[in-house]
């Protein structure tokens, strides 16, 4: 193929995907409070671009992550470290979890005894809890540091 075939070709590909990328639609979420926390960085960059079936969005927000459409998980990365507490706690891939279900359908769980903490807000109508926390679990527990704080027994969540 002809040089200047070539390049006509690579830039018809460019104006393409460019104009693709300009029809998704961009979640706009809030900045948790620690999200320029190095570690933030560290386990957004390992982000799946599928996380239990659905795709992921772009968010215009540090530390975040959301996938579906409609969006049915939201990810932050730097949310308050949570202290002890009497919502029940899961332990998924090496990482205990706060569940709190007091929106069902709607859950937020948050990662406990790691310093900065992860919150996961999702649909559980639409997605499998166990297999976001799992996927989650194994970016986090090689990437943030633990602070020590750990469940004291697993209780299941409703």
């Amino acid at each position: 193929m002809p040089r200047a075939r070539r390049s006509i070709l690579a830039l018809l590909l460019t104006v393409g995907a460019l104009t693709l990328a300009a029809c998704t639609q961009t979640v706009s979420l809030q900045p948790a409070p620690d999200a320029n926390n190095p570690y933030c960085a560290d386990v957004t960059v390992r982000f799946p671009q599928q996380l239990d079936g659905q795709p992921r969005q772009w968010t215009d927000a540090q530390a975040t992550g959301a996938w579906g459409d409609p969006t049915a998980i939201i990810v932050s990365c730097g949310v308050d470290v949570p202290g002890p507490t009497t919502l029940p706690c899961q332990s998924f891939g090496g990482v205990d979890w706060i569940v709190d279900d007091s929106e069902a359908p709607y859950y937020r769980i948050t990662s406990f005894g790691t310093d900065p903490a992860v919150e996961i807000y999702l649909d559980s109508e639409r997605v499998a809890s166990a297999e976001v926390l799992d996927t989650l679990s194994g970016i986090m527990v090689t990437t943030i540091p633990i602070n020590g704080l750990q469940c004291t027994e697993d209780v299941p969540a409703a």
